[in-house]
């Protein structure tokens, strides 16, 4: 047999024993991991001896000696058999995928540059990399307007007065509201003096600080 060479990016589905024994390999894109499986080919040998052991579990006697001397020729006819097969495997799998000139993975057709002999890790499309980067200013883009419009919204909230995020009664989280949305209890929110801006406890008519009335 000549000699195989083969990468990394296949795993070995084959089964040595019993009625379902047979090859069956399946390879990947080392780019974007799709896979491609080649057809299950049966190994007589060892599926003739399956069906042998389970008439032995059945009927006993001869099938089982017989079941078992079958069973011996398949294991050892079992390696070249596998080695034929999976030698068909990459011959079938040389028209689904291509070596990368480059880093030399192995890539599916649809990330392969023919033209160029390099995947498109390698050598990147460019009609894809100025989509890719044009989408990426529209969202730059946006991120800083939204920003902008952030802090002006920002700009126009009160950020002096003291807020009760926790009830004091059942402590659910409040987060700022005037009555606790659990059990109903109003909150402590505290509010600055309306002439000189001092916190002042809810209720309070006057300011403790320069006497305005509040309410």
């Amino acid at each position: 047999m000549s000699e195989m060479q083969f990468a990394n990016n296949y795993h070995d589905l084959s089964n040595s024993t019993g009625v379902d024994a047979g090859f069956q390999f399946e390879f990947s894109c080392e780019r974007c991991s799709d896979r491609w499986r080649t057809h299950f080919k049966p190994y007589r040998s060892a599926q003739a001896s399956g069906w042998l052991q389970k008439g032995a579990s059945m009927f006993g006697g001869l099938l089982g000696n017989a079941g078992s001397v079958i069973d011996s020729m398949a294991q050892a006819g079992w390696h070249s058999a596998r080695d034929e097969a999976f030698t068909e495997a990459l011959a079938a799998g040389k028209t689904h995928f291509n070596r990368c000139g480059n880093c030399h993975d192995y890539v599916c057709n649809q990330c392969f540059d023919n033209a160029n002999g390099l995947c498109f890790n390698c050598a990147p499309n460019v009609k894809v990399k100025i989509t890719q980067a044009r989408a990426q200013g529209e969202v730059s883009a946006a991120s800083e307007k939204a920003n902008a419009e952030g802090q002006t919204r920002g700009g126009r909230l009160d950020v002096t007065q003291n807020m009760q995020l926790v009830c004091t009664r059942c402590r659910a989280e409040t987060h700022g509201a005037k009555f606790c949305p659990e059990c109903g209890h109003r909150t402590a929110q505290q509010v600055a003096c309306r002439a000189c801006s001092t916190t002042l406890q809810p209720g309070t008519k006057f300011c403790t600080e320069c006497g305005e009335r509040q309410a």
